[in-house]
């Protein structure tokens, strides 16, 4: 797998909390961990804004997508709003996580916790063609549901 090295920086409020890290060998997220200052609780329908302690420095030509966590997603119903969120790679602030409680019980976010999954991109610029006409595909115009499976 090609590697890119990617600067972090661990905030003040943040020293003790582990970097993004990949959980085995072949993962595709890094995931990353909440440094709140104290346990923050989730209620059913809830949303807060989850700090991580980690700014980081993307080469040019790469993308920071964070992407919710499966398990948490499964087991309790906790999602991310804005996902994936994309960090690009002038922003040099503190990367946090909204995160949502869809679930049916408060949820506990504690110091260290792994709440978010982190993904690294190659992304390219696109250029924008203004044409009068599209070529011309079997699918054509048929959107949600062209495959079957929607009423």
């Amino acid at each position: 797998m090609e590697e890119v090295k990617i600067k972090v920086k661990r905030l003040e409020h943040a020293k003790d909390i582990p970097l993004p890290r990949y959980m085995t060998k072949s993962s595709v997220g890094m995931d990353i961990c909440a440094a709140v200052a104290s346990e923050l609780v989730l209620m059913p329908g809830q949303r807060a804004l989850v700090p991580t302690g980690i700014a980081i420095e993307l080469p040019e030509g790469f993308e920071a997508q964070i992407r919710p966590r499966s398990g948490l997603a499964i087991r309790y119903g906790i999602g991310m709003l804005n996902s994936p969120g994309t960090i690009d790679p002038d922003y040099r602030g503190e990367i946090k996580i909204i995160l949502i409680n869809l679930g049916e019980r408060p949820f506990r976010i504690r110091r260290g916790d792994r709440i978010a999954q982190m993904v690294i991109n190659k992304v390219v610029h696109a250029i924008m063609e203004d044409v009068e006409e599209l070529s011309l595909t079997e699918r054509g115009d048929k959107g949600f549901g062209h495959t079957g499976g929607y009423e």
